[in-house]
């Protein structure tokens, strides 16, 4: 018997129009991070939630600065994404406990860059036996919590005054 999965968020993206402009620049200009799921803002860049993630707390740290290459970061832009790097494994580690994290930077198509023109590293909280079947077979991912109960549990962890 085939089972469904459910990835209810997914339709409006699949159905709404795609423009033209960079999600990355646009995203941190509109006044509803919640809705854009960006999570924390710094002074070089944010931390945004993927919409579509490889694991449930996939989240990508971007520069405001329409770059497409690392070697076109300033060093203060550097330090600044590598802090918000380190901030995102530091929550996940709490909201989620994983046993391993991934984090990449792909920078050109080739690469596997989904969005190439706008610099973004990945940061994926992994498990043992997070890449199964359904994965390696059926090419599906198994988010196992809607992207929205994921910002409402990471958002605190964020923003929180140390």
């Amino acid at each position: 018997m085939i089972q469904p999965i459910w990835a209810p968020w997914r339709m409006q993206y699949i159905l709404s129009k795609k423009g033209p402009e960079c999600i990355f620049c646009e995203k941190p200009k509109e006044d509803k991070d919640r809705g854009n799921l960006i999570l924390f803002r710094s002074t070089h860049g944010f931390i945004i939630m993927n919409l579509y993630p490889y694991n449930n707390g996939h989240l990508m740290v971007v520069p405001y600065r329409h770059v497409y290459s690392i070697t076109e970061l300033s060093d203060d832009e550097l330090l600044d994404l590598m802090k918000m790097v380190q901030q995102a494994v530091d929550c996940l580690k709490e909201a989620f406990l994983p046993e391993g994290f991934n984090i990449g930077l792909n920078i050109g198509k080739v690469a596997g860059a989904g969005i190439e023109e706008h610099l973004h590293f990945h940061v994926i909280p992994r498990w043992v036996g997070d890449t199964h079947f359904m994965a390696v077979l059926g090419e599906v991912r198994v988010i196992p919590e809607h992207v929205l109960s994921t910002y409402d549990k990471l958002f605190p962890l964020f923003n929180r005054q140390k």
